[in-house]
């Protein structure tokens, strides 16, 4: 086999021609080991193993270009190889060159992944956990930086969400909203005793202008079937399912339809 022509591309490429007519796509760090500048002539064996070498520098420029663009996970990565269809002891190789030079690290990406969390989204402890664990990373690792964040943190972030929740609360009865808040909160990973304690705090100052336009929506829906009694009766019945106040929607109802 022999090099009929080298042609410089970019991104440290080189396109190689072959005398019979195949065109490959070397590294400079390929084309520098196997001296091919100089050396134009090699068999088959030689050319598999120069192909090998230079799949090993594709892999690993291909994982740097996509740690680059973002932090990633050894897991991240190794899935990423693994799509595009490198071999196990190619992987290997990218991944423990990566290591040594620090592109890859365990410690720091957790730290940012949880500093993140924090600071630019709504989740709570568990769910950070539940993420990184997801990820590959250790619960004891996780826990480690985790537990650096003491319970006021979690506190002021349930208080913010909450805050938010009854602010844009329009529709719902308060036994609703603490319902809805109580399961928002847990699915968002916050420990349940530190959930009760912010919502046992809060205090739906609107409620009665809340019962009042849900009265008016259900009177205008239930009309078009019932009336007198029934209508009342019907009225009670989902107003309650709602979550208000029994004694408020007797009055509500009774008031309003004499």
């Amino acid at each position: 086999m022999k090099i009929e022509k080298i042609i410089k591309k970019k991104n440290n490429l080189y396109q190689i021609l072959l005398s019979d007519n195949t065109s490959l796509s070397f590294y400079d760090e390929t084309i520098i080991k196997y001296n091919l500048l100089v050396k134009k002539e090699f068999d088959s064996k030689l050319l598999a193993e120069i192909v090998t070498y230079n799949n090993n520098i594709k892999a690993y420029y291909e994982a740097l270009k996509y740690i680059q663009s973002k932090l990633r996970t050894k897991k991240e990565v190794i899935d990423k190889l693994k799509k595009k269809n490198y071999s196990n002891d190619i992987i290997n190789k990218t991944i423990k060159r990566l290591e040594e030079q620090k592109y890859l690290n365990d410690s720091i990406y957790i730290k940012s992944y949880i500093n993140d969390q924090i600071n630019l989204s709504l989740n709570g402890p568990k769910k950070i956990i539940h993420e990184l664990e997801k990820l590959g990373f250790k619960n004891e690792n996780i826990s480690a930086y985790l537990t650096q964040y003491d319970s006021i943190v979690w506190q002021e972030k349930i208080k913010k969400i909450i805050e938010k929740k009854v602010k844009t609360n329009h529709n719902l009865s308060k036994y609703a909203l603490l319902k809805k808040i109580k399961s928002d909160l847990y699915n968002l990973g916050y420990d349940q005793n530190l959930i009760i304690e912010e919502i046992s705090q809060i205090d739906l100052n609107n409620e009665e202008d809340i019962l009042a336009n849900t009265f008016k929506k259900e009177l205008r829906k239930l009309q078009k079937k019932y009336n007198g009694k029934e209508l009342k009766d019907k009225l009670k019945y989902n107003l309650y399912k709602k979550g208000f106040n029994l004694d408020d929607i007797n009055n509500l109802v009774n008031e309003e339809l004499l």
